[in-house]
C-alpha cells in the first residue's frame, strides 16, 4: 500500500472528536488553522510547529473519557453540557455557577435542578477531575500514535490558564508549555469566531488576556486581526480549511499499514471510553471478528480490514448522548431512535477517511440482519458481504458477554445459545458457526460458504442456509 499523510487520516477522524465535544464538524480543523497561524506569527521552529500541528488536531482525543461522568453529574446530555462550557468563563465562580444551573437537569423543576446542583457541590474537585481525565486520556492517545512528547504535553496542558486558575494542575505563566498555551487560545477563539464573529472573539481574548491567555499570544493575535483573507472564512460555520496545508512541508508524517493499525487502535480507545459499559467492546469485537474470519478462511489484507472495521464500527456512538448509552432502564422511542442512528454516523465519519473506505460498509452494517430487520439501512442477505456478516455476529456475542447498564455479562454458553437462536434468520449461519468454533475451540459445522459473498454483494446469490433439523 502507498503510504498516506497521517494528517489526512487524523483530520478526517477529528470530526468524530468534534461530535463528541458537542461541536459542529470542522471544529478541530479550524482550531488547527488558528493555532498554526499563531505559531507562525511568533516564529515557532519547524519541529515545534510539527508537534503543535498534531496537538491541535488531537486536542479533543480524550473528550469521550469524561462524557459518562459529566452526563451523570449534570443529569444532562453530555454534548450540550460540553458545548455550553466552551463559551463559559468557568474560572470565575459566578460564571461557573450560572453555567451549572443552566446545564443541570434540563427541563426539570427548580427542585430537581437544586438537588442536582447540591450533588455537584458535594463532589470534591469536580472540575479538576473532569478536565484532568480528559487531558490525560488525550495525551495517552497521542502517545499511542507515537507522536512527540511536546504534542502530548500540549494536550495535557490544554485547559491550564496563565494566571494559575486553570485545570487540572493549576500551572501558571511559563510553567504551562508554550504549545499548550497556543492550544488553549486557539480552541476558544474558534468557538467565538464561529459564533460571535471576529470582533466578539477579539473582545473575549482581550478580556481574558493575562488571566486565561498568555499576553504575548494575545498580542500576536491582535497583530493579524486585519487579515480578512484568513479570518473571513472562519466566521462562516460551514467553511473548513484544508488541514494538510498547515503541516510543515518538510515534516509531513507518512502512515503505512502499521501506523493505520495504531490509528484504529487509538480511536477504538476513544470510542470505548464513552461509556464504562463499553470499556473493551471495540477491541473485543475486533478479536472475535478476526477469530471467526480466520475460521472462514479470510486471511491477509482481509483480516486486517476486518479487524479495523471491528475497532471502528461503533465510532458513530460518539454522537449518542451518554444519558442514553448508560441508561439502566428501557429506552423510550426517541432514545431508541437515537441509538439506531449510530451506524449512520459511523458511515459518515469513516467515509471521510480515504484509506478506510474499504471498511466503511463492513463497519456501518454491523446492525443489519439477513431478514432485513436490522438498522440503519434495513439491508437484507443479498446486500451483506462476508466481512459484514462476520462482524455482526462478533458484535452480538461480545455485547452479550459484557456488562451492560441493564444487565450483567452472560456466561459463554448462554451467549452462544442466544446467537444460535438468530442463526439463519438475522445472523449468517456460517458466521455463527465460525464464531462458535472460535469461542469453544471446536471445529465448526460447515455451512454453504457459497452463500456468503466474499466481496461486493451479488444479487444472484441465494439466501444463507439454515442448519438442518
Amino acid at each position: 500500500m502507498t503510504q498516506v499523510a497521517l494528517s489526512e487520516v487524523l483530520g478526517a477522524l477529528s470530526y468524530a472528536l468534534d461530535i463528541t465535544e458537542g461541536e459542529p464538524p470542522g471544529h478541530a480543523v479550524r482550531t488547527t488553522a488558528i493555532g498554526m497561524r499563531l505559531g507562525e506569527q511568533i516564529g515557532l521552529g519547524e519541529e515545534d510547529r510539527s508537534a503543535l500541528f498534531y496537538a491541535l488536531l488531537l486536542k479533543d482525543a480524550g473528550c469521550s473519557s469524561n462524557a459518562s461522568r459529566l452526563s451523570s453529574l449534570f443529569a444532562a446530555d453530555d454534548h450540550a453540557a460540553k458545548r455550553a462550557m466552551k463559551v463559559t468563563d468557568w474560572s470565575k465562580p459566578g460564571a461557573l455557577a450560572r453555567y451549572t444551573w443552566q446545564s443541570v437537569a434540563p427541563g426539570g423543576s427548580t427542585l430537581a435542578k437544586a438537588r442536582q446542583m447540591r450533588r455537584i457541590t458535594r463532589e470534591d474537585a469536580v472540575t479538576r477531575e473532569l478536565i484532568g481525565t480528559r487531558c490525560e486520556r488525550g495525551a495517552d492517545i497521542a502517545r499511542m500514535l507515537e507522536l512527540p512528547e511536546a504534542t502530548q504535553a500540549a494536550i495535557r496542558a490544554l485547559d491550564e490558564h496563565w494566571d494559575g486558575a486553570g485545570q487540572p494542575f493549576g500551572l501558571r505563566g511559563e510553567e504551562i508549555p508554550l504549545l499548550g498555551r497556543i492550544l488553549g487560545l486557539a480552541q476558544t477563539l474558534e468557538v467565538f469566531v464561529r459564533t460571535m464573529g471576529l470582533p466578539g472573539a477579539l473582545a473575549m481574548a482581550l478580556k481574558r488576556r493575562g488571566r486565561w491567555f498568555d499576553p504575548a499570544l494575545v498580542d500576536a493575535l491582535l497583530s493579524v486581526r486585519d487579515d480578512r483573507r484568513f479570518w473571513g472564512p472562519l466566521e462562516d460555520p460551514r467553511a473548513v480549511p484544508p488541514v494538510a496545508g498547515w503541516e510543515p512541508a518538510d515534516r509531513v508524517v507518512r502512515a503505512g499499514e502499521e501506523e493505520l493499525d495504531r490509528v484504529a487502535d487509538a480511536f477504538a480507545r476513544v470510542i470505548d471510553a464513552k461509556s464504562p459499559y463499553t470499556a473493551r467492546h471495540s477491541s473485543g469485537v475486533a478479536h472475535w471478528a478476526v477469530a471467526a474470519g480466520t475460521q472462514l478462511g479470510i486471511d491477509g489484507a482481509g483480516l486486517r480490514d476486518l479487524r479495523r472495521a471491528g475497532l471502528l464500527h461503533d465510532i458513530g456512538k460518539l454522537a449518542v448522548s451518554s444519558r442514553i448509552l448508560d441508561k439502566p432502564g428501557k429506552l423510550d422511542a426517541d432514545e431508541l431512535a437515537a441509538i439506531r442512528e449510530h451506524p449512520r454516523y459511523t458511515h459518515r465519519i469513516l467515509a471521510r477517511v480515504a484509506c478506510f473506505r474499504g471498511i466503511v460498509d463492513t463497519a456501518a452494517n454491523h446492525h443489519e440482519r439477513l431478514d432485513g430487520t436490522g438498522y440503519h439501512r434495513g439491508l437484507a442477505a443479498f446486500d451483506l458481504t462476508r466481512p459484514a456478516r462476520v462482524l455482526a455476529v462478533a458484535d452480538v456475542y461480545e455485547a452479550l458477554t459484557a456488562d451492560r447498564p441493564y444487565r450483567e455479562a452472560m456466561p459463554r454458553e448462554r451467549a452462544l445459545e442466544i446467537v444460535r437462536e438468530q442463526r439463519g434468520t438475522g445472523l449468517c449461519p456460517a458466521a455463527v458457526d465460525a464464531l462458535e468454533a472460535a469461542a469453544t475451540g471446536e471445529p465448526p459445522w460447515t455451512a454453504d460458504l457459497a452463500a456468503i459473498p466474499s466481496g461486493e454483494s451479488d444479487a444472484r446469490l441465494r439466501p444463507p442456509l439454515r442448519r438442518p433439523a
